[in-house]
């Protein structure tokens, strides 16, 4: 089958979401053309790499990717299991248009769904594995909620929820005063540039406290899954990554 009746985009906002504010993934819509190369200097793939592994995905299940961007867990996940049916979820347009380029270049199936982390696009009790990447730090309070009883519902009995993101206390951070090559001329050399000057940012970003300690953890839990906790972590660049999974109950 031709790679482009592979990929397809769909359009899952309502009317009142077309104005609904979000933060690019790249924070800066003019940033996103530089966005696949920041993180493969950032080292995100090795996350993207470990939560596949960690959610433990079986060939033919169905997967949603919340807050996808361009792909890239997505693409992880069927790396690993090419017969997965996987979904990306994002609020970006662009975002999910290069992630469909992308797509057709890998030869692979995906569905790309424009909407929002509260309205996962599934039926109900439909879905073996919720996964998401650096993106719940970028949804607000009463998104975070809704996003989380939103997973709960759309779970099967025994469906597992895996989230990669900043959590706990930031540690092994690079000294933001430290020196930086300003001029370097290469686009390698300038991304090497952003990646010094983010880390104090985002360990110290207002919407990023609220993973530390157990935000994620106690987000889940307060939902309905009985067994939310950190599975395992990373001291990143940017800070400390959590790795943080819950089972919905059987009955």
């Amino acid at each position: 089958m031709a790679a482009s009746n592979r990929v397809r985009i769909l359009d899952r906002r309502t009317p009142e979401d077309r104005d609904r504010p979000f933060l690019p993934g790249a924070r800066k819509s003019w940033l996103l053309p530089f966005y696949d190369a920041l993180t493969r200097v950032a080292g995100v793939r090795a996350l993207h790499e470990r939560a596949v592994e960690l959610a433990g995905i079986e060939p033919g299940q169905t997967v949603v990717d919340v807050g996808c961007g361009t792909g890239n867990l997505s693409f992880a996940v069927l790396a690993a299991q090419p017969s997965a049916w996987v979904t990306g979820l994002d609020p970006d347009g662009d975002a999910l248009r290069r992630a469909a380029r992308k797509a057709r270049r890998r030869n692979v199936a995906l569905t790309l769904v424009q909407g929002y982390a509260d309205r996962i696009p599934a039926e109900d009790a439909s879905l073996d594995h919720v996964v998401s990447s650096l993106a719940l730090h970028h949804v607000d309070d009463d998104g975070r909620i809704a996003f989380a009883r939103d997973v709960l519902r759309a779970l099967r009995p025994g469906g597992k929820v895996t989230i990669v993101d900043f959590g706990g206390p930031a540690s092994h951070l690079e000294d933001p005063g430290q020196p930086t090559h300003r001029h370097g001329g290469s686009l390698v050399h300038v991304l090497r540039h952003l990646t010094r000057l983010r880390p104090s940012r985002v360990a110290h970003s207002p919407v990023v406290a609220r993973n530390h300690g157990d935000g994620i953890v106690n987000l889940l839990a307060d939902a309905g899954f009985g067994d939310a906790r950190e599975i395992a972590h990373a001291d990143h660049r940017f800070g400390r990554i959590t790795f943080v999974q819950a089972t919905r109950p059987l009955s």
